[in-house]
């Protein structure tokens, strides 16, 4: 994505301290806070320990989680498709899935049991939107993984439809465990230096913990009101 143009920024901001009766600040420096809480949460948790804190958590969200390795993948995905009766499927168009193994299952195995599969395709337009809509199962990788709150952090961009994980019935997210990080903290660390470090993050950055729900109404929780109606991570222990 192309970096846009700021039009009259100086005038803008120069209003806004002047409303606020102070001379603009042009030189502005990160605090060095005293105590950073944040960073303490699992610092000297092991990848093993993360993962077993994760798995506990997604019991809280009403998330299944199952382990594999990568030559187990295509197994565990026919017993989630199967458990969601998944005859239409919508994914990425994410060189991980020929990384992990599976780009054969997808573009024959899967079409040959009778499945339909979707790829997303940024020249197809709503075409895509309107096949999430109707998809039983969307499937994506998982960029960042929160242990403490059972979060997939998914980075969007025009061959990773936000679409995949928020329109289908069920949402499957494939979850390298080398991803599986403590917290939100070292999610937003590692993107903020891909900023400072000039890279183009993507145009949209999601956290999706769980199946979507809602306890707006007297704190009672009800799964599955306006998002998939199920979740499930499974995390592939050798990447």
């Amino acid at each position: 994505m192309k970096t846009g143009t700021i039009h009259n920024r100086e005038t803008f901001l120069n209003n806004i301290a002047k409303q606020l009766g102070r001379d603009r600040r042009k030189n502005v420096v990160r605090p060095e806070w005293k105590y950073n809480p944040q960073l303490e949460v699992y610092k000297d948790a092991s990848q093993d320990e993360l993962l077993e804190i994760f798995k506990n958590h997604c019991k809280n969200i009403h998330t299944a989680v199952y382990e594999t390795n990568t030559n187990g993948l295509e197994d565990v995905l026919n017993q989630v498709i199967a458990e969601y009766e998944g005859q239409s499927i919508i994914t990425w168009d994410d060189k991980r899935f020929a990384e992990f193994g599976l780009t054969d299952y997808f573009q024959n195995k899967l079409p040959k049991n009778g499945k339909r599969i979707h790829v997303w395709d940024p020249s197809l337009g709503t075409e895509n939107i309107n096949f999430a809509k109707t998809a039983d199962i969307g499937i994506t990788f998982s960029d960042f993984t929160l242990a403490e709150s059972g979060t997939v952090v998914l980075f969007s961009d025009k061959k990773r439809g936000r679409s995949v994980s928020l329109l289908p019935k069920t949402y499957i997210a494939i979850v390298p465990k080398s991803t599986i990080v403590p917290r939100m903290t070292q999610a937003c660390t590692s993107i903020h230096k891909r900023v400072a470090s000039g890279e183009q993050i993507p145009s949209a950055i999601h956290f999706i913990s769980g199946p979507s729900n809602s306890a707006d109404i007297e704190m009672v929780l009800v799964v599955g009101v306006h998002g998939p109606m199920k979740a499930t991570y499974i995390v592939v222990n050798d990447k």
